[in-house]
């Protein structure tokens, strides 16, 4: 069974804000080593918007960052299947549209075979973690404050035990924290 890895950056203070982050060449080697072990990424309809709107053209025009053009490429190629009742339709490379999140085929996506499942958009881990479907939580926490924002873990109001496998630090200051649901 493939795995659901929740994978992202958020403040020392657990804010998401992309515009905050360290995004070194250390940093995306890191994303880069994770998506060449996924098969699939899940986003929501803004964080997708936010990452259609900027990877796609790196892949046409590089930027001559090695890590960073590399990142570029394995997130065009990697199958994607974003979350939105509002989108009508997706344009990005290997992307699907789906209306709703709904446990019983997300069960589905994990059991086929294949490379593991990345989730990267707040509003969609949360609504992963309702539904006990995150198998393990990679939180990259960067060296920052900034006092308010987007919580990662808005809306979860129950108790979520979790067991720390690891940590990785990096250069910048930046640690990610990897742990998995005591429950599973």
């Amino acid at each position: 069974m493939r795995k659901l890895i929740a994978a992202i950056n958020m403040t020392l203070d657990g804010f998401c804000d992309h515009t905050a982050v360290i995004a070194d060449d250390e940093m995306h080697q890191h994303y880069n080593e994770l998506l060449r072990d996924a098969g699939t990424i899940l986003f929501g309809r803004t964080t997708y918007q936010l990452m259609e709107s900027y990877w796609p053209s790196v892949v046409t025009n590089p930027t001559g960052n090695k890590p960073m053009d590399e990142f570029a490429v394995l997130i065009d190629n990697i199958s994607k299947i974003v979350f939105s009742r509002t989108l009508r339709n997706v344009d990005w490379k290997n992307a699907t549209l789906k209306k709703e999140v709904i446990k019983e085929e997300v069960v589905e996506l994990k059991q086929q075979a294949g490379k593991d499942i990345l989730v990267g958009s707040p509003s969609l881990i949360v609504a992963l973690t309702h539904l006990d479907l995150i198998d393990e939580y990679q939180l990259s926490v960067q060296p920052i404050v900034l006092g308010s924002g987007l919580p990662l873990f808005k809306n979860v109001n129950d108790r979520i035990d979790l067991k720390l496998l690891k940590t990785k630090t990096f250069g910048c200051g930046a640690v990610i924290l990897y742990y998995v649901p005591t429950n599973k």
